[in-house]
């Protein structure tokens, strides 16, 4: 929907969502130019196969100037508002939207158009979805939080798929959604990231979640006030909004009158455990005198207290779109957990070895220290501005002893001398290849028979590797060295 011949588009960002965006809009008549700040041989190739299959323009080296005559900025999600070429879009009246924005609008018209068949006595975009068994552009089934994104997409899609609905998890998660909107699916399960979110103004799921809300990314965003509001912007009017229930700040952000989910008994309303089952008394006919059983706790995997509320979240969505109890099972049982989250890796001489990379920011590590009685905690990298202290006194009861790397490991010091002084710490300072041998190595000597030692950093990994994958696996390999040394 909505006319793109002739408009003048920037596309800031030649990354997977920006390419995406530049050839959905070019396809459709836009002219287009992508501006990209860096400049190197594969960035010039993906530049060349873009002019080549899609007539785009592509500007490397240069991120700052906006180009001239401009009249709509679609933005990457990481380019933060305050880089001189979205404020000087800002500045010029120049509406800036993101890939998700676009998809939306590509799927269900502008606002104008919304509100002129509203108007004229048709539907708006929320109810031209149709919800489940409706018509029109796919439903959407949306959900943010600080931490459990891509597992509870995951599983949502396992459970729609299940139930016998073409569905794809997209968004954050690595499938552009600009490209998944074009095409046939029933509905699609969205992760959105705050930066996504920020950059979206009038995307209305038909059902959307907020897993949980910690400090994170506040370097971005400036404040975690304006964190917290850019992922309430998830629900629209008329989106059932499911919400965390142990989770203050979900809570709120999702008003009166939400869905929510617990790790507790659930109430009239929620989703929550009753001794080992998952169990459904918001999606019922009568919710005050009515349960349904959706699994067990042993169809989670893998088993931690916040991935059980991954899939709690995931159902409630799921159910909300009418999925039936059998499919949630099944949904859980079929998935399969992504690299790097609470993975084992080994066990050597009797401790575990746990891979959490992906714990990026202090509210993932503590819910991944959380599932340790005892653990070595390997943790350091880009803190991004979030505070440690409520992390280490939390978990400072499980510590066996802490071994840091990375750039912000001595804010990570300090917090572990003020709130567990007791605890021995190793600091490897080292940054080279064989760092992680070092640090594993430095882990084993602190672990004793029954101990899990457990990577899950609290921060970014791009101060050494590439990716937490990529911090991942030099761990895990390094595991494996450790255990054939034995």
């Amino acid at each position: 929907m909505g006319d793109w011949r002739d408009r003048a588009v920037c596309v800031a960002g030649l990354g997977v969502s920006g390419r995406a965006a530049a050839r959905v809009l070019a396809e459709r008549g836009a002219r287009v130019t992508v501006v990209e700040a860096r400049d190197d041989d594969a960035l010039r190739d993906r530049a060349e196969r873009l002019r080549a299959d899609a007539g785009v323009t592509v500007r490397l080296g240069d991120g700052d100037t906006l180009p001239a005559g401009t009249d709509l900025v679609v933005t990457s999600p990481g380019w933060r508002p305050d880089v001189p070429l979205l404020s000087a879009a800002a500045s010029a009246g120049i509406e800036i939207i993101g890939e998700v924005e676009l998809a939306w609008r590509l799927a269900h018209g502008t606002r104008s158009e919304a509100r002129d068949a509203v108007r004229s006595g048709g539907s708006s975009p929320l109810e031209q979805q149709g919800g489940a068994g409706g018509h029109g552009a796919a439903p959407w089934l949306a959900l943010t939080g600080t931490n459990g994104k891509t597992t509870a997409v995951r599983m949502l899609a396992c459970m729609l798929t299940a139930a016998g609905h073409r569905a794809v998890a997209v968004g954050n998660v690595g499938t552009p959604i600009v490209e998944a909107v074009l095409d046939k699916y029933d509905v699609l399960a969205v992760e959105l990231s705050s930066y996504q979110l920020h950059w979206s103004s009038t995307v209305a799921p038909y059902a959307a979640a907020v897993l949980n809300v910690a400090p994170d990314h506040i370097d971005w965003h400036g404040s975690f006030e304006a964190y917290a509001a850019d992922k309430g912007r998830i629900y629209a009017p008329g989106t059932v909004a499911i919400v965390n229930a142990d989770d203050p700040v979900s809570t709120r952000l999702g008003g009166p009158g939400a869905k929510g989910f617990t790790l507790g008994t659930p109430a009239p309303g929620q989703l929550g455990v009753v001794e080992d089952l998952l169990v459904d008394r918001a999606f019922v006919p009568d919710p005050r005198r009515e349960a349904v059983e959706l699994a067990e706790l042993s169809d989670v995997r893998p088993y931690a207290p916040h991935n059980v509320a991954n899939a709690l979240a995931a159902a409630a969505l799921a159910r909300a779109y009418g999925v039936p109890p059998e499919a949630v099972r099944e949904g859980l049982r079929a998935f399969t957990p992504d690299p790097h989250r609470i993975a084992h890796v080994a066990n050597v001489d009797g401790v575990d070895y746990v891979d959490d990379s992906k714990a990026t920011n202090p509210h993932a590590a503590a819910a991944s220290l959380a599932s340790c009685r005892s653990a070595v905690w390997i943790a350091g990298g880009l803190l991004k501005g979030a505070d440690v202290d409520d992390l280490v006194r939390a978990c400072a009861d499980r510590l066996r002893g802490v071994v840091l790397l990375g750039a912000d490991r001595a804010r990570i010091a300090e917090s572990l001398a003020r709130h567990a002084p007791d605890v021995p710490v190793v600091d490897v300072p080292d940054t080279d290849t064989g760092a992680m041998d070092r640090v594993v190595s430095a882990a084993a000597g602190l672990a004793r028979p029954g101990d899990t030692v457990l990577l899950a950093p609290a921060g970014a990994s791009f101060d050494m590797f590439a990716s937490y994958g990529a911090r991942g696996d030099a761990f895990a390999a390094a595991v494996r060295r450790l255990a054939e040394s034995r």
